[in-house]
């Protein structure tokens, strides 16, 4: 089959009404508090931001719509209890709340939720039917949080792990990788995944950071599924140089060794520099680094088939311009357009080096040597 050349998009407008409401960032606001509250900071203004940007710059006309679908229940059921998605589509038909930790839900969430997972979904029809060579999910809300019977860190339904489940099972895809660059950690999808071999798991993640309990380099995997599990902790403060020493590495040989047939990303933009609840360094020079070495690797094992899915990325300004660096690479497009704030931020690039990161990625490299072949 011919694969087309273009980049696919997923984007909907109805996932602006998944309504996060008022929060002190992310908490919820107590009734009786002093404090004046703010639009939660997973509003929906970061996705629409991406969309005007994407719009501004001609990049959107050069990419292949693909319409989002709502995922059945059936689908989302070979992630999630049964239970568990009857409680969230009775929270939501009954007006809403928390559906677990930080995890708020509004009227329309259960449906907007199905709409984000199906969105995942019909970005991976269409690259593995090769009518788009790879894609861009710009969906809401998250997923990679989302464990089998509970919402958490924004996340309802985990929408990689509910793609890598249906290419799997649906579109009888042998073996599919997942890399994690979100600068929390996907335990939601680790633990979907932890005793399978055939789908690898790889994230990259900001050390003892959101969610507690998940991350180390010491979890593995189990059973079948032991060594699968690549688990890349990076001290507060790593940048382009760090991740990109973390790529090199460990990503791309273990991918390239793993040999999948699909590559899903869960591109969290909240590794960015600027970003209010992560600590890293990173610019739009490190996404579009980070972009190209999976694309890479992409074309050498799997014939370029590439999803990338919407995850976190909460700086209103600059969030948007790593998502359009990575779209760009992911396109092969590159505009010229300058990234507005390379000005202040590329000097802390050059004085900012591996550093410590080189530690932990030597950690994690004595991890799994053995089973990846790595030095």
């Amino acid at each position: 089959m011919t694969t087309s050349g273009k980049t696919g998009l997923v984007f909907d407008g109805r996932y602006l009404d998944h309504d996060t409401g008022l929060a002190f960032m992310s908490a919820p606001v107590p009734a009786d508090s002093v404090w004046e509250p703010q639009p939660h900071v997973a509003s929906p203004a970061l996705v629409a931001r991406v969309d005007r940007l994407l719009m501004r710059t001609g990049l959107k006309a050069e990419l292949t719509d693909i319409p989002a679908r709502k995922a059945d229940v059936e689908e989302i059921a070979a992630v999630h209890t049964r239970e568990y998605i009857s409680r969230i589509r009775h929270l939501c038909d009954a007006g809403g709340g928390e559906a677990g930790e930080y995890a708020p839900a509004s009227p329309e969430t259960y449906d907007i939720a199905l709409l984000s997972a199906g969105g995942a979904l019909a970005a991976v029809d269409k690259v593995v039917a090769g009518e788009v060579r790879n894609a861009y999910a710009l969906i809401r809300p998250p997923g990679h949080h989302a464990m089998p019977d509970k919402a958490m860190g924004f996340c309802i339904f985990n929408n990689v792990a509910v793609a890598a489940k249906y290419a799997r099972s649906q579109l009888s895809l042998a073996r599919v990788a997942i890399v994690d660059w979100d600068v929390h950690h996907g335990n939601g999808t680790q633990t979907a995944f932890y005793e399978d071999p055939d789908v690898l798991f790889v994230s990259l993640h900001q050390e003892e950071w959101y969610p507690g309990g998940f991350g180390s380099p010491e979890q593995t995997g189990a059973d079948a599924g032991e060594g699968y599990t690549v688990n890349i902790p990076l001290p507060p403060g790593t940048g382009n140089a760090g991740y990109s020493s973390a790529f090199q590495r460990i990503v791309v040989p273990v991918v390239r060794a793993f040999r999948p047939d699909l590559i899903l990303i869960s591109a969290g933009q909240d590794a960015s520099a600027v970003d209010p609840i992560g600590r890293m360094m990173v610019s739009t020079v490190g996404y579009r680094r980070m972009t190209q070495d999976v694309t890479g690797v992409a074309d050498e094992v799997c014939g370029g088939r590439l999803v990338a899915l919407h995850e976190g990325g909460y700086n209103e300004a600059y969030a948007p311009a790593c998502s359009w660096a990575i779209i760009e690479e992911l396109a092969g497009i590159h505009s010229g357009i300058e990234d507005p704030y390379a000005v202040w931020l590329e000097p802390l690039h050059a004085a900012n080096k591996v550093g410590p990161a080189e530690a932990f990625i030597d950690a994690v490299v004595a991890v799994h040597r053995d089973r990846w072949a790595l030095r």
